[in-house]
């Protein structure tokens, strides 16, 4: 497949989990469906808004074999297989290519410049499925240390493109002009990233807003780009809010608002007080901008937003 195929809008997918910590795989279906639905081209599963890292390998097989079992037809799957050993990454990658998924994606490991090579060498050398560079500096400040370590990173053999989570729009930029397939990582930045060339996104909060920024990505497409900007404004003002709290309880508690339980989180992060959380929901009924609440049907009366 052509880099093409690819590119698009992906939400970074929530991982659902039972009371116990077991897959809530009926909700990881529905959350996918309503994804896809909304016009998505996909989602991006077991990452760092889905706790991939934290999830015993068993989880993370049964949730890309639980996805796969209703990914509708001209939908994709983004595995990612991240793990401190490779040996151990390159299982995941098998396996994810048995059960149909169309690319894997890592975040490197602990270490310095060239384990890190080392480690994408042989992880894409040894994937059945083309790979996906997650470039998350603030993840993993070890890593490219210089911009070339990323641009070489990016030449070996069946790397797809990069996951380019960083306000570096200049490097982004170089990317693309090196025929890179990029999707633009940080959610506030959408519009400057699809200005500089990425050819689309994968985020945390495309779980709530979707339809939004569907939006973002069409204008850019066709040129508008006062339109976009807008629009990008309105979707900062909504992580002004998650940013407000613990973000990723928000964004689970959010999507929970919109009918879409995801229980527990792995890391066993939370609100700080059932309080909070009240706060937290009065906050967006009161804050969301109109376009957002009309856009992504925000249960309660879109008089609330301002």
């Amino acid at each position: 497949m052509s880099q093409r195929t690819f590119a698009g809008m992906y939400a970074a997918l929530l991982t659902p989990l039972a009371g116990d910590g077991a897959l809530n795989v009926p909700m990881a279906q529905k959350l996918l469906l309503h994804l896809t639905s909304q016009g998505l081209d996909g989602v991006y599963a077991a990452g760092t808004t889905g706790e991939g890292m934290r999830l015993p390998f068993e989880t993370r097989r049964h949730l890309v074999e639980s996805l796969m079992e209703v990914l509708p037809e001209g939908k994709r799957l983004f595995v990612h297989v991240g793990t401190p050993d490779v040996r151990d990454a390159i299982k995941l990658a098998e396996h994810s290519a048995t059960q149909g998924a169309h690319a894997i994606s890592s975040l490197p490991p602990a270490a310095g410049s060239e384990e890190v090579m080392a480690y994408y060498k042989e992880l894409a050398a040894n994937s059945p499925l083309p790979l996906i560079v997650y470039y998350f500096p603030k993840a993993a400040p070890a890593a490219f240390q210089k911009p070339q370590e990323l641009l070489d990173i990016c030449d070996l053999p069946n790397v797809l493109g990069v996951k380019f989570t960083d306000f570096n729009m200049y490097l982004l930029n170089q990317l693309v002009n090196r025929g890179q397939l990029v999707f633009n990582g940080y959610d506030e930045a959408l519009a400057a990233g699809l200005l500089m060339g990425a050819q689309g996104g994968i985020g945390t909060t495309y779980n709530t807003v979707g339809p939004v920024v569907l939006e973002i990505a069409r204008a850019a497409k066709r040129g508008d780009w006062e339109r976009a900007r807008t629009l990008q404004f309105d979707v900062n003002r909504v992580l002004d809010i998650l940013f407000r709290y613990p973000f990723f309880p928000a964004v689970r508690e959010s999507v929970r608002q919109l009918g879409f339980d995801c229980g527990p989180m792995a890391s066993g992060d939370d609100f700080e007080s059932e309080a909070q959380r009240a706060q937290f929901i009065e906050d967006m009924n009161a804050n969301l901008p109109s376009k957002v609440v009309e856009l992504i049907r925000w249960p309660l009366p879109a008089e609330a937003a301002r």
